[in-house]
């Protein structure tokens, strides 16, 4: 067995290069941008009134006019009209282009509009006034959004500002999730009281998708034949396979052997670690192609741990996404003895800008609803098994609560 941190390294230095493709706007949430987006104009693109009201010339005010005839209305997504004359208004929406001849808006809480006649009730107005001046966000050909970004929806909005109705992106891996047992059934089967229905899967692809990756669900029952069969169609049509089940060391725990079989290369079998010990990794390269292989023990808080802590930061890694690395204090003294890192389950609190890690202490790895009281795991190093409150851990966190 290797340590955690050996394993980390191994994940990560194997990481792939999945290349881009050119997508709709309307299906770029989540996804990571390949090139730069430029404004195409200034912003705003005109200047901008900023207040419903009226737009007068500063000149008129200044020589003492308080009282201005309105000549007409400029409201949003009209062509920009002119103020003929100085003296008097011209009434603006905001959003609208201001009016030519004029550079200063008074809102309509300080005006008292009779007829066609606005007197202004305010004692000082400065120049461009409530107006947002043409080109004071950013400027044509600016950078706006730099490539390797997450879209979140501000940029969404960004892209469309800017009319690109179709954006390069990194292309998508193509993941399949696997899990492999006879004892598990359908989410929409009745179990035997020997069996259980399959929750591994449904947790991965649900873990993937919220943060913005798409995969294919299987599953495989333990015959070796049947298992070879499938797996070797799996591991050459996808970039990334990930298996729950069948890696540790029960008679029917094929999932390692077959992967050798299929030529899939083996960097590593067992961690020091507690959930988890029997996570697998490997690599399948094939030519101009390769598969990456994790291979997670099955029982539920295992696959969480091990998903959390390698497999969606190597996909972080892939996609040129920044893993954020935080920490949480333990909330009070805690054991472990076991030379292993213990990922110790934990519910996080804000306490006066302190991020505190509170222990959930669960009946094992098999203990699924656990993970429900839970939010995150707390790294525990191995060479010590008193871990004192107050004391500061990285936290893997599964739970969007920070």
């Amino acid at each position: 067995m290797i340590s955690v941190e050996e394993a980390i390294d191994i994940v990560m230095s194997h990481t792939l290069e999945p290349g881009k493709e050119k997508i709709f706007l309307d299906k770029a949430i989540g996804r990571v941008l390949k090139e730069d987006i430029l404004a195409d104009r200034d912003f705003p693109p005109f200047n901008r009134v900023m207040m419903d009201g009226i737009a007068i010339n500063s000149q008129a005010w200044e020589a003492g006019r308080r009282e201005y005839y309105v000549e007409s209305m400029q409201t949003a997504g009209s062509p920009q009209q002119t103020l003929s004359e100085t003296q008097n208004c011209i009434e603006v929406m905001t959003g609208a282009m201001l009016p030519q001849n004029a550079d200063v808006v008074i809102r309509y809480e300080d005006v008292n509009i009779t007829g066609k006649v606005a007197n202004v009730s305010v004692d000082a107005v400065t120049s461009f006034q409530n107006v947002h001046l043409k080109g004071t966000d950013r400027r044509v050909d600016d950078i706006l959004i730099h490539k390797d970004q997450k879209l979140s929806p501000a940029e969404i909005a960004i892209l469309a500002t800017v009319g690109k109705h179709a954006v390069e992106v990194v292309r998508q891996l193509r993941i399949a999730i696997v899990s492999t047992g006879d004892e598990l059934v359908d989410v929409n089967d009745t179990p035997s009281p020997y069996q259980i229905r399959r929750s591994n899967t449904y947790a991965l692809q649900s873990a993937l998708q919220v943060n913005g990756h798409e995969s294919k669900g299987f599953h495989i029952n333990d015959e070796k034949e049947v298992l070879g069969v499938k797996l070797r169609e799996i591991v050459e049509e996808y970039d990334l396979v990930i298996l729950s089940g069948g890696v540790s060391k029960g008679k029917k725990d094929y999932v390692p052997e077959i992967l050798e079989k299929l030529n899939v290369r083996k960097l590593f079998h067992g961690v020091k670690q507690r959930p988890g010990k029997p996570f697998w990794f490997g690599v399948r390269e094939d030519g101009s192609s390769s598969t990456t292989i994790f291979a997670l023990p099955g029982n539920p808080v295992s696959t969480f741990m091990c998903f959390y802590t390698y497999t969606l930061p190597w996909l972080n890694r892939c996609y040129g996404i920044d893993n954020r690395e935080i920490e949480a204090s333990l909330s009070e003294d805690f054991e472990f003895n076991p030379p292993l890192t213990y990922f110790l389950q934990v519910k996080l609190n804000l306490d006066k800008g302190q991020l505190l890690a509170i222990p959930v202490i669960g009946k094992g790895s098999g203990d699924l609803a656990n993970l429900l009281e839970a939010d995150a795991f707390l790294q525990l190093p191995s060479g010590r098994s008193v871990f004192k409150a107050g004391e500061s851990f990285p936290v893997i966190s599964y739970r969007q609560k920070i």
